[in-house]
């Protein structure tokens, strides 16, 4: 009787312990904390309930329970190999994520092998899509971007490939864009980080793309002497159009100053002849300007004829006749 009574509060201080431990499971079972930017798809007996976002939850024990599905993920240790991971999760992260392929060989259209490697980033816009359309999102964008990628790649030659990741990336974004759609997906951006063609085809590439800039340079050494002679041939044609208009333009001016030298000597001498007529009146001034013009000529006949007989033309005779008519015009005068 003693054991019996001695034995019953240890039972049921053991019943307590249990029922505690299995209060403090169920409460675990039932509470939920789900950070920022993380949800977590509940089931009720197998469908889907409903998306927890951020915040404290609380489900019912048994009957509801996260979904959870297996999620693949690839890691670089810096030796150049890619190993692959696969864990099971029940939280969906919202946030963009960035997928980095591993380095793939492609054949472009002119059957040219080459060595590509792709990062793509994307983002879960619908976590239920996400669990229910597709099982193992990451490995099914991985496969659909490497196929998509060698279906792009193929339709190129291998220079267009070269110089057109741009159009590439922008491609190959709006085909997965769109085949991701109904996965809940959105992708945002697709980038080629390389594209290596083979070690010969390099080669053969320097080689072409050295002859190009040396036709180059040649080309243009040669359009800079064509230039050169161009200008040094249009500055000497100038130069002679501007020196023959210079001279004739001075020719113009000289001429132009000659002829009013002459108008105005010729004025002079008109205002003289009219001056010797009014003097003169009614007489002939004939005369009287030719002995003038004799008279200024003579110096010059007689220059450098010092103790030398000059001899004077017959006709100079009138003209010293035409001295007493000066003598008469100045008694006039007076």
């Amino acid at each position: 009787m003693n054991v019996v009574m001695m034995n019953l509060p240890l039972g049921f201080a053991i019943l307590a312990g249990a029922l505690v431990l299995f209060l403090f499971v169920l409460l675990l079972k039932s509470v939920y904390l789900v950070r920022q930017a993380e949800v977590i798809v509940i089931e009720r007996l197998g469908r889907y309930d409903r998306t927890m976002g951020a915040g404290l939850h609380i489900v019912l024990p048994f009957l509801e329970r996260p979904r959870t599905t297996i999620w693949t993920y690839l890691e670089d240790r810096g030796t150049g190999r890619y190993y692959r991971y696969v864990q099971t999760l029940d939280r969906i992260d919202l946030r963009e994520s960035v997928y980095d392929f591993p380095k793939q060989n492609v054949i472009t259209k002119d059957n040219v092998t080459t060595e590509i490697n792709a990062l793509l980033y994307y983002q879960i816009t619908d976590p239920k899509a996400a669990l229910y359309e597709v099982n193992n999102l990451p490995e099914a964008i991985e496969k659909l971007t490497q196929t998509t990628l060698r279906d792009v790649i193929g339709s190129m030659d291998l220079d267009e490939t070269l110089v057109s990741r741009s159009h590439i990336n922008e491609r190959l974004r709006l085909i997965l864009d769109e085949a991701t759609d109904k996965w809940g997906v959105k992708v945002n951006r697709v980038e080629l980080q390389e594209v290596n063609p083979p070690h010969d085809i390099r080669v053969a590439m320097e080689k072409q793309m050295r002859a190009e800039r040396d036709r180059r340079a040649t080309i243009l050494e040669s359009e800079g002497k064509k230039r050169a002679a161009i200008l040094e041939a249009e500055g000497v044609k100038e130069s002679k159009v501007l020196r023959a208009t210079g001279e004739a333009e001075s020719v113009i001016i000289a001429a132009e100053s000659e002829a009013q030298a002459r108008l105005k000597a010729a004025n002079a001498e008109a205002k003289a002849i009219e001056l010797v007529s009014n003097a003169i009146q009614k007489g002939d001034p004939l005369p009287y300007l030719i002995a003038m013009q004799y008279i200024k000529i003579l110096p010059e006949i007689t220059k450098g004829a010092e103790g030398k007989t000059v001899v004077i033309p017959y006709d100079a005779s009138s003209v010293i006749g035409s001295l007493a008519s000066i003598k008469q015009i100045f008694e006039q005068i007076k």
